[in-house]
């Protein structure tokens, strides 16, 4: 099989979310790293403070006014989903949609804000960022704490190990170690499978997935539990990596499964402060107008499509 055929996998499953809602669970968020701060002001009427890039406080009185700038709180780097190239340029997939949303479709400015996925739902409820978009999937647990739009991505929760691994199959993971990223709805895959192997498998945290895949590169980990377009980016640019293969989640929910094991069926959506609602849904309608025009297909196939 073409290893980029990994990247292939959810296009069939997007074309069924158009603009069908969704929940699934984990607050995640990362540490924030400076930047600037959120400063628009709610669609409820309520009034937010925030920050200005100088540090300037900032109040709005809410109303139906479109902002001037959107910041965007995201846990970077998470490839093919944010990045960063060598020249400090900003990328990926989450990147070119905000940018088609935000900038292209409402006329506003999107800034992006880097903070650690593990706290960046708090950030958000804070004011540090106006909203989050960083591959997070929509589940009632996160749902509890900030509304979602329309879901924009499908993923899936996959396992990858070293190509000379003895691990074959899913049963073939009890007793070994496994690295996830804190916050993530991987790691809430894994901690599953741990209770599904009655105790027999260690997890191994990392801030980053990044440091996740070098510690299975390294041989600190036996496997890795991720998002699998991630897992894909990784495992098509290392020769020493590989999925796991094995029917799951996927195949039991009547979806076009990917041919690798699953463990979840995710969608992701872009995250709100639970009194933005007109605001979300403007972001809604942009959605649909760059699904409708095309821009999103564009978009998709420059990361996913091999």
């Amino acid at each position: 099989m073409d290893r980029r055929s990994y990247l292939k996998s959810t296009s069939a499953a997007m074309a069924a979310l158009a603009l069908a809602g969704c929940t699934s669970g984990g607050d995640g968020g990362s540490e924030g790293d400076g930047g600037s701060e959120a400063t628009g002001t709610t669609e409820s009427g309520g009034e937010m403070t925030g920050t200005t890039e100088s540090g300037t406080e900032t109040s709005g009185d809410g109303g139906s006014s479109m902002p001037n700038k959107v910041v965007i709180g995201s846990d970077i780097p998470y490839r093919p989903f944010e990045f960063e190239t060598a020249a400090g340029e900003l990328k990926g997939f989450d990147v070119e949609i905000a940018r088609a949303v935000f900038d292209e479709e409402l006329g506003i400015t999107s800034e992006f804000k880097k903070t650690s996925f593990d706290t960046i739902i708090p950030s958000l409820k804070q004011g540090n960022f106006r909203v989050i978009m960083s591959a997070m999937t929509i589940n009632e647990e996160r749902a509890k704490e900030v509304d979602f739009s329309e879901p924009y991505f499908t993923a899936y929760q996959t396992v990858i190990v070293r190509t000379d691994s003895d691990i074959q199959s899913k049963d073939g993971l009890k007793g070994t170690t496994v690295g996830v990223q804190k916050g993530t709805t991987g790691l809430a895959a894994a901690e599953g499978l741990k209770e599904e192997f009655g105790g027999d498998l260690e997890l191994k945290e990392y801030d980053q997935i990044t440091g996740a895949f070098d510690a299975l590169t390294n041989g600190q980990v036996d496997a890795v539990i991720n998002d699998n377009t991630v897992n894909a980016e990784f495992v098509n640019n290392q020769d020493g990596a590989r999925f796991l293969e094995g029917e799951g989640a996927a195949a039991e929910q009547g979806e076009d499964a990917p041919p690798y094991l699953t463990l979840t069926v995710e969608n992701y959506g872009i995250a709100f402060r639970q009194d933005d609602d007109e605001f979300r849904e403007q972001v809604n309608e942009a959605l649909a107008a760059i699904r409708e025009s095309g821009t999103y297909d564009d978009i998709y196939g420059n990361y996913f499509s091999g």
